[in-house]
């Protein structure tokens, strides 16, 4: 069973339609409405409830690729919605841990500077979404970020003080930072290089 691209038909020619309406986009708004509960829950130190938000908000990243490969469902707009609702999320999350300071600063420093960064080099090269491919490095560091965060919401729970829940989610984000940083590097690179085969006319195959 793939872990990444689960749900991809084999020998299968995708379509990509161009309606909202779709089934992966529907639970990528869920995805972007769980935000503001999760950031509730933290402030209310409601850690079991925001544990339980964080695990559904991670695997419905992974249950809406699923569903636009198996239902035959990718869009236009979920091309572009998907990530920025996963870039949305890690931001609000990473802020939210140091705001209250379960998470050291570092957290939040190493997601939004390389963001923020990707974001500005993307408007100035294409005034928009460059529309890069996501690579198996950072949807493996979208998958260590997604489990770290929760397991350590549950190290500050009642049962889960003094347990090693803490270190184990740390020592996660902290590989997951260090990806996220190189994930970043690699974009901007490929970002650049697109916007100068366009410019040249040539064909950018990535």
């Amino acid at each position: 069973m793939r872990i990444f691209g689960a749900g991809t038909r084999d020998n299968f020619e995708y379509r990509e339609l161009t309606t909202f309406w779709t089934v992966p986009n529907l639970i990528t708004v869920l995805r972007f409405l769980l935000v503001p509960l999760f950031v509730w829950q933290t402030l209310t130190m409601h850690y079991g409830w925001a544990t339980l938000t964080l695990a559904i908000l991670g695997s419905s990243d992974w249950i809406d690729g699923y569903a636009a490969r198996r239902l035959d469902q990718i869009s236009t707009v979920g091309k572009w919605l998907d990530p920025v609702a996963d870039r949305v999320a890690l931001i609000v999350i990473a802020t939210t841990f140091v705001a209250t300071e379960i998470a050291p600063a570092w957290l939040v420093f190493s997601i939004v500077i390389p963001d923020v960064v990707l974001i500005v080099n993307a408007w100035v090269l294409f005034r928009g979404n460059p529309n890069l491919p996501v690579s198996n490095l950072g949807k493996f560091r979208t998958a260590l970020l997604l489990v770290g965060t929760p397991l350590l919401l549950l190290g500050n729970t009642n049962w889960g003080k003094g347990t090693i829940l803490g270190d184990i989610a740390t020592w996660a984000l902290a590989l997951a930072c260090v990806l996220h940083v190189i994930a970043a590097a690699q974009y901007f690179v490929l970002a650049r290089r697109k916007a100068k085969a366009l410019k040249s006319g040539t064909e950018w195959s990535g």
